[in-house]
């Protein structure tokens, strides 16, 4: 939405003028609106305000058709400079346009002067309706810090359009009247002016937020209080000055020019961004001031170098006269000083150099540990720091490493020592060069070259001194053969006094000998082997073996030497394996051999391996790349200890037998090999039994005299022939292997019969006959007769037991007959029984009491279990079972059991 307003002698009247009539002519009007109004109106006054949403909603312009007045968007009206009513009357009209509708609304706005006011009454009425323009809204004031007056000061006066109808009073309240600061404002009840009584520190209040009220005599209010906001114009009263009173930079010596230092900043309590408090700083002076290194930016405060010529060691601290002015600098301006302080920073832009260009030292020769000389430096560099602290270093003449040099850190001085001895026959005098440099490396300055190490020359005399025998050098090494055998001389260690260069008059020790190998001859140092040479010892390392032995002169000082023994590998150790292996059978079929040579590589691996004719039949043996071997049986084998014969055969030819024990075991890895060596043991002292020819003759007479006693006795029994009344089955009945699983033959006859016919054996009547079919009644009894007795047994006729029988029969001299004849009465009728109800059952329950095949054995069955067959609930009158013959106890221990 734009706002246009036109003042007088604008050059846009003519055209707003111009534009004014067309929009007269063009656009609809809106209602007439009359506003009552002073004569005198002054410049950026509220006349009144208008509603222009009633008119036209949006608008995107407004125009005024008087240069005189200007209309916000909100329909105020302000008056553009100072008018005067000449006439009762004057009018003007608001122009509306919407762009995007393409409409366009006037409204027409008359103007009418008041005369003076008049007291009316309360309830008094208007005869003349008329709009009045509202004056009962907030004004724009604003008030002048530091104003000197005259006081009290006219600041605004309020009026309300009640005015004109009641007798209105006018009070204030706020800041500034009823609140701190008390009686800055008051307000003359009847006019509505308002006045300041004294001057503002806009500093300490920069705006007054009151309110005007206006009532009447009775209290009754007639308007809403009105809002006003008293705004205070800054004046410049307040200097800038810097927040802190003494400011320290830091900056590196020799840094390039334009290198930022810091900044400074200052405060101006006036109002912000405004030119009181535009700030400018410049650099007032500079201590000191010759040469000028530095430069200030007026408006950022921003302190940089302006020359690369700072040196610390010249001068190491600068002093800065700041000065900082508001009103962007100009010289009415207001302004405060400060001190800045700059220290340069030390850098390594100064070479340490010795005191002196040469120096002098004489010490002993073979003295170590010993200091001999300490050297001074200076460097300019602060002290303490890396910039000066010096390291030192041998440049020449240190090439046998003798000598040692280090700073002492308290001093920073140079301290020479000896830490390897020296020779006096070899050389009298050392010359040594060192150099010097600092911790940190050298900084160059701009424009300048780094300069060259600074060095000096030590000369160090060594003096004479009488000294024992040298064993030069410490360690000799002699070659030998492996295998030397005890007797045999090898050259010794020898050494030498270094006065005379000769070995006379030194004898000689050892000192060390691990395994007593050797003797040393006392005076020539030679050695003589009192053992067998081998390089496969456990004393020997890397093929080597260390005798250490002791030179003394006369005066008894000493040296010691080291010699050094070489074996040279001799191929004299056949391969060696593990004689134990184990084969989990099922989870790995082999065996991994992993032969080891004690000699060298050289008279080692590739191996070569081979099994005898005897091993060959149930094992294979194959090489895999040279050093290990794959063990494999050639069919599965029983899990027991087995000997295998195997031969091993190095690169060169030497061979090796050995026995190999092989444990085959069901396991999953070997070491869950249940098999012991218990086991393996007794296995073998059972194949190590051989039978003599004395017990192979033993075995054959005693055989040839059991055929003898059987032949007798198969003679004697068949001269008497007794027909025996037993039941056709009583061939079958013998104990038969019971450890097959498969189902037996199938049973077509019955093996239990009833007593259907009856037989005499000595006198002695016997019914037998077949049990089956319906016509067996419920009381069957049958008789097996033997030597006179008889044992019945009824179903209905009460339990009876073998025992009542078995008293009768002790008289029979067939003991063992009779007991199974016994057992065979007391059973039989009892199965018959069952036979029977399993021909009865049409549901064939019975007949599911019998056994299954191994693998399914069925339900359970209504019958019951076999054991009812003993028809007895009590564990009574089995003690039979005790006399029965060998093969029928382990039937009887079942039953017992059971």
């Amino acid at each position: 939405m734009a706002v246009a307003s036109a003042a007088p002698g604008s050059t846009f009247c003519k055209p707003l003028l111009f534009s004014f009539l067309v929009l007269i002519l063009l656009c609809d009007g809106c209602q007439k609106i009359s506003l009552q109004v002073p004569f005198h109106l002054q410049a950026e006054t509220l006349v009144d305000k208008v509603n222009l949403k009633e008119c036209l909603q949006p608008a995107s312009l407004i125009l005024s058709s008087d240069p005189a007045f200007r209309i916000l968007e909100d329909g105020s009206i302000y008056t553009t400079r100072d008018l005067i009513l000449s006439s009762e009357r004057k009018s003007f009209s608001i122009f509306l346009s919407d762009s995007q509708r393409q409409e366009e609304k006037a409204i027409e706005i008359v103007l009418e002067a008041r005369g003076k006011k008049v007291p009316k009454k309360r309830h008094a009425k208007d005869t003349v309706l008329k709009r009045s323009k509202r004056r009962w809204a907030p004004i724009p004031c604003s008030l002048m810090e530091n104003s000197l007056g005259p006081f009290p000061q006219h600041v605004q006066q309020v009026q309300s359009d009640a005015a004109q109808n009641y007798t209105i009073f006018y009070s204030i309240s706020g800041p500034g009247v009823d609140k701190e600061p008390f009686n800055l404002f008051f307000i003359n009840k009847d006019s509505g002016d308002i006045f300041c009584t004294r001057s503002i520190d806009r500093e300490q209040y920069d705006h007054f937020p009151l309110y005007a009220y206006a009532t009447t005599a009775d209290g009754y209010a007639p308007e809403y209080p009105l809002p006003l906001l008293f705004k205070v114009e800054d004046d410049n009263d307040n200097a800038p000055y810097f927040e802190n009173k003494v400011t320290i930079f830091s900056v590196p010596e020799n840094c390039r020019s334009g290198t930022s230092v810091g900044k400074v900043s200052a405060i101006d309590l006036d109002e912000p961004d405004t030119l009181h408090t535009r700030l400018k700083y410049k650099i007032l002076q500079q201590i000191p001031d010759h040469p000028k290194h530095f430069s200030i930016h007026p408006d950022t405060g921003v302190i940089t170098t302006t020359s690369p010529l700072l040196d610390r060691e010249s001068c190491d601290t600068y002093k800065l006269i700041m000065e900082v002015r508001d009103m962007g600098g100009q010289p009415f301006g207001l302004f405060n000083t400060g001190t800045i302080t700059i220290s340069l920073e030390d850098e390594n832009d100064n070479a340490p150099y010795f005191t002196e260009n040469s120096y002098f030292a004489e010490v002993e020769e073979n003295r170590i540990d010993v200091e001999i000389l300490r050297m001074a430096v200076h460097d300019k560099d602060l002290p303490s720091t890396p910039h000066s602290k010096a390291v030192y270093t041998i440049l020449q003449g240190n090439e046998n490493g003798n000598f040692k040099i280090s700073t002492d850190p308290n001093t920073n001085e140079a301290v020479l020592c000896v830490v390897k001895p020296l020779n006096y026959e070899v050389n009298r005098q050392v010359i040594l060069q060192i150099g010097v440099v600092n911790e940190v490396q050298f900084s160059k300055g701009p424009g300048s070259q780094a300069p060259a190490m600074c060095t000096t020359t030590v000369t160090v005399k060594i003096k004479d001194s009488d000294e024992g025998p040298e064993c030069q050098p410490p360690v000799k090494v002699i070659q030998s053969k492996d295998g030397l055998p005890a007797g045999k001389e090898l050259l010794g260690y020898k050494a030498f006094d270094p006065e005379t260069r000769s070995g006379e008059g030194l004898r000689y020790k050892k000192l060390g000998d691990e395994d007593d190998w050797f003797e040393i001859n006392e005076v020539t140092g030679d050695l003589k082997t009192l053992k067998v040479l081998d390089r496969e010892s456990k004393f020997v390392k890397n093929n080597e073996y260390n005798v250490s032995v002791v030179a003394t002169d006369a005066d008894g000082r000493s040296c010691t030497g080291t010699l050094v023994v070489r074996l040279e590998d001799d191929n004299d150790h056949a391969p060696q394996i593990e004689k134990e292996v184990t084969i989990c059978q099922h989870v790995q079929d082999f065996a991994v051999l992993k032969p080891v040579d004690p000699d060298g590589p050289e008279n080692g691996p590739p191996f070569e391996f081979f099994l005898d004719n005897s091993a060959s039949k149930l094992w294979t043996v194959g090489t895999k790349d040279g050093k290990t071997a794959i063990l494999r049986a050639r069919q599965n084998l029983d899990y027991d200890f087995y000997n295998v014969p195997i031969q091993i055969k190095d690169r060169h030819g030497l061979t090796a037998k050995h026995m190999l024990s092989v444990r085959v075991c069901d396991c999953t890895t070997p070491s869950d090999c249940r098999m012991n060596s218990r086991q393996r043991e007794s296995n073998a002292n059972v194949s190590k039994v051989i039978l003599g020819r004395w017990a192979i003759l033993a075995m054959v007479l005693g055989s040839a005299l059991l055929l003898c006693v059987l032949f007798t006795c198969f003679c004697v029994t068949t001269k008497t022939t007794v027909k025996k009344c037993f039941p056709d089955d009583v061939a079958q009945q013998n104990l038969i292997v019971s450890n097959t699983e498969g189902p037996g033959e199938e049973v077509m006859d019955a093996n239990i019969r009833l007593p259907a016919q009856t037989c005499n054996i000595g006198d002695t009547s016997v019914s037998v006959g077949t049990l089956g079919g319906q016509g067996v009644k419920a009381q069957q009894s049958f008789e097996m007769v033997k030597g006179g007795y008889t044992l019945e047994s009824s179903k209905g006729g009460g339990h009876r037991t073998l025992e009542s029988v078995k008293g009768a029969g002790q008289g029979v001299t067939d003991t063992g007959r009779y007991v199974y004849t016994d057992w065979h009465s007391f059973t039989q009728p009892r199965l018959g029984e069952k036979v029977y109800l399993c021909g009865q059952d049409e549901e064939h329950k019975h007949s599911q009491d019998c056994v299954r095949s191994y693998n399914y054995e069925g339900k359970g069955s209504m019958a019951g279990s076999v054991g009812c067959c003993s028809e007895g609930q009590e564990e009574e009158g089995l003690e039979f079972l005790d006399h029965l013959e060998p093969k029928f106890r382990t039937l009887a221990k079942t039953c017992v059991k059971n």
